[in-house]
C-alpha cells in the first residue's frame, strides 16, 4: 500500500525529470509536465480517499457514542 501511495508517484516524478534532461528538444517539457501532472493526481487522489475513510470512522464513532447513551443514559465523555 505504501508503494501505491508514495512510491508510484515518486516513480512517476523520477520518470518526469528524466524526460527533462535526457528527452529530446521536441517532447521533453511534454514528458515532464505529464508524468509530473500523474505524480500530483495518484497523490490527491490518495489524499481525497483518505479524507472520506475519516468520515466513516467519525460516523462509525458516533454511532457508538449513541448506542452508549441509550444504553447507560449519558454521554461516553460526560463526567458524572
Amino acid at each position: 500500500m505504501v508503494w501505491v501511495r508514495y512510491g508510484l508517484p515518486a516513480a512517476l516524478a523520477v520518470m518526469g525529470v528524466l524526460m527533462l534532461v535526457f528527452g529530446s528538444a521536441t517532447n521533453r517539457w511534454d514528458g515532464f509536465f505529464m508524468a509530473i501532472g500523474a505524480a500530483l493526481s495518484i497523490l490527491f487522489l490518495n489524499v481525497l480517499f483518505r479524507a472520506g475513510a475519516k468520515g466513516d470512522e467519525e460516523r462509525a464513532s458516533e454511532e457508538a457514542a449513541r448506542e452508549y447513551f441509550a444504553q447507560h443514559g449519558h454521554w461516553p465523555d460526560e463526567k458524572r
